[in-house]
């Protein structure tokens, strides 16, 4: 993990044309940003367009970089890469959330069990991981990456609202229509996740 002072000698570097400190920063990042634009997308191969469009921008505009927090910085980028490849991509929605479950399960769900997880809980764990990642494709584009940002990057309303260039009212509604229609995609399809997992309130996170 780059410290905070190296990244700004990292950025500094960057912005005078050094690739090889540009490259360290994409190390640094990627994991994430790849996991944002795999969320927002629902797939892998849209998801890894847009995280290449996503570095290949952040390079061209490095030195349109004014300091402050580069990872909110580049996240926006990358919530813009993910716009233009929706429209890009123009998927035909899926008619359920059960087919959108079977098609694409998220990486996180391949995780491994835990040594204190049973096999009852592990399997229950990746079809709600499944199911919630179904839901969030049905959201529309703006609802989608704001849920994402908050109850999957775990960033605040302020980070969020600079990474999409939006004020923090527009935010707030975004993230709570969010909520209430994932719940109830959640709910339509009981079968699919454990009463102990439902959301319960409009305010819970993901």
């Amino acid at each position: 993990m780059v410290t905070r002072m190296d990244e700004l000698a990292l950025i500094t570097a960057a912005k005078k044309g050094d690739l090889d400190s540009f490259n360290t920063l994409v190390l640094n990042y990627q994991h994430q940003v790849y996991n944002l634009a795999y969320r927002i997308m629902g797939d892998a191969a849209s998801a890894s367009d847009a995280t290449q469009e996503a570095f290949i921008s952040a390079w061209r505009h490095i030195g349109g970089f004014r300091g402050g927090s580069y990872k909110s910085w580049l996240l926006r980028i990358v919530t813009n890469a993910c716009y233009d490849e929706l429209r890009r991509v123009k998927r035909r929605p899926a008619s359920s959330l059960e087919s959108l479950y079977v098609e694409d399960p998220t990486p996180d769900a391949e995780l491994p069990p835990s040594q204190l997880e049973s096999p009852e809980a592990f399997t229950q764990r990746r079809e709600l991981n499944h199911a919630i990642q179904a839901g969030i494709a049905q959201l529309p584009p703006d609802q989608r990456i704001v849920l994402v940002l908050s109850d999957v990057q775990g960033m605040s309303y302020e980070e969020i609202a600079q990474a999409i260039g939006a004020n923090l009212g527009t935010v707030k509604s975004r993230l709570s229509r969010a909520r209430a229609r994932l719940r109830d995609l959640l709910l339509e399809h009981g079968e699919l996740v454990s009463t102990e997992y439902r959301l319960q309130s409009e305010g819970e996170a993901v």
